[in-house]
């Protein structure tokens, strides 16, 4: 087979049963979660003012970003402290965690459980010192005029004015398209590939139950009815329905805006869909993660783990830095890169430590200042610590720094 069609088919079939498939779960069972309780777990955040720090590096420590996007509201509402946007922010893997915890679930533990306990020592630090954000803040405040609603710099941190109540719906970025539309043909069309690609994403998941279970052997592009077969056919089928949603059929099924805050659900249909469009969204992010670092390799003939190695402590450093990139995208490619052993561990947990995923997009609409102050925030443990662990995981701890984790 054609080298570069190989490289295309294994990316689509292997992005949507490796990742894919588990994400959609997972995203699920947080949406589900939200429609049951019917906001009560937002509620119970604001009156637990000890806890809140806390309960935000749990929110935020959810994969994806659903969970810290919705925290955002609550601090330019006045009832969260900023050291909780900090722990959250800090603690949020973004879309990247559904990669590595398909991929690499040891090492998503080890990662993500060391970014929750530095993002929320720091966030405590924040709202019981100050760590000196009023002179963050007074140096932000210099590169951008204040808003006429925006934050003050207060001991323990920057707060919004108390007056300014943001009580709708979290502002979204790019992703967002506006009202839905209505069309004869694409509105039907649009909804029955929406049911069948959650036919397609059980089958995915059963598959790919099945080659974890099997250790994760070599598959053949192939079609058929033997496991090769329904591998090939139900990722690359997946993938395809996946695309679509995102491109097209979430103008028509009531999921327009991506990666938006929801409180609560209308309706069980009402929350698959919106697993669907956010699972198609991190699809697409991980086919282009996955084709722009297979036809690398393969055109160039270049070895990332190599010059990964021979970065030495600036690893860890650029991973922080790509993580001071707001959105998803960067960080899914960087997980991806990790994945295919291209990158070391202590790079990948300055990278979650220092990413805020798609959760700095609604801050950032209402209150510039305050999410560039809380990246500042992020940023800094995040090369600490990355840096730490570049000089301990390998040498005192014995433990494999390229590949760690990874199935």
């Amino acid at each position: 087979m054609n080298e570069f069609l190989r490289v295309l088919l294994e990316s689509l079939r292997d992005g949507y049963v490796q990742v894919s498939a588990f994400v959609a779960v997972t995203v699920l069972a947080f949406a589900l979660v939200q429609y049951r309780t019917d906001g009560a777990l937002l509620g119970a955040i604001e009156d637990n003012e000890r806890l809140q720090v806390l309960f935000g590096g749990l929110l935020g420590l959810t994969p994806g970003c659903g969970g810290a996007i919705v925290v955002m509201p609550l601090y330019v509402r006045g009832t969260v402290s900023f050291g909780t946007v900090v722990a959250t922010l800090g603690a949020t893997a973004g879309d990247s965690a559904f990669v590595i915890l398909a991929l690499a679930p040891e090492a998503a533990a080890y990662a993500y459980g060391v970014a929750f306990v530095a993002s929320v020592a720091t966030g405590y630090l924040v709202d019981s010192v100050g760590l000196g954000v009023a002179r963050v803040d007074a140096a932000v405040a210099t590169l951008s005029p204040a808003r006429p609603d925006g934050g003050t710099a207060v001991a323990g941190g920057v707060r919004p004015n108390p007056a300014h109540d943001y009580g709708g719906p979290a502002p979204t970025h790019a992703h967002e398209s506006g009202p839905d539309r209505r069309s004869r043909v694409l509105t039907p069309l649009s909804h029955g590939l929406h049911l069948a690609w959650w036919v397609t994403a059980l089958a995915g998941l059963v598959l790919g139950s099945l080659y974890l279970l099997r250790g994760g052997p070599e598959v053949d592009i192939a079609v058929g009815l033997g496991f090769d077969g329904l591998f090939t056919v139900a990722g690359v089928v997946g993938a395809a329905l996946s695309v679509y949603l995102y491109l097209v059929g979430r103008h028509y099924v009531g999921e327009g805006e991506i990666a938006r805050a929801r409180d609560n659900f209308g309706s069980v249909y009402d929350t698959l869909t919106h697993a669907a469009m956010e699972t198609s969204f991190v699809t697409v992010w991980v086919l282009v993660a996955f084709l722009v670092y297979e036809y690398a390799v393969l055109l160039t003939g270049i070895n990332v783990a190599t010059v990964a190695a021979a970065a030495g402590a600036l690893a860890p450093i650029g991973g922080a830095a790509v993580g001071l990139i707001p959105g998803c995208g960067p960080q899914i490619l960087l997980a991806s890169v990790y994945a295919e052993g291209g990158l070391p561990f202590s790079a990948l947990t300055a990278n979650a430590i220092a990413q805020d995923g798609d959760a700095l997009f609604p801050l950032l609409a209402v209150d510039a200042k305050a999410a560039v102050v809380a990246t500042i925030y992020n940023f800094l443990p995040a090369v600490v610590v990355g840096v730490a662990l570049h000089l301990l995981w390998g040498p005192v701890l014995g433990m494999a720094e390229f590949g760690f984790g990874v199935l």
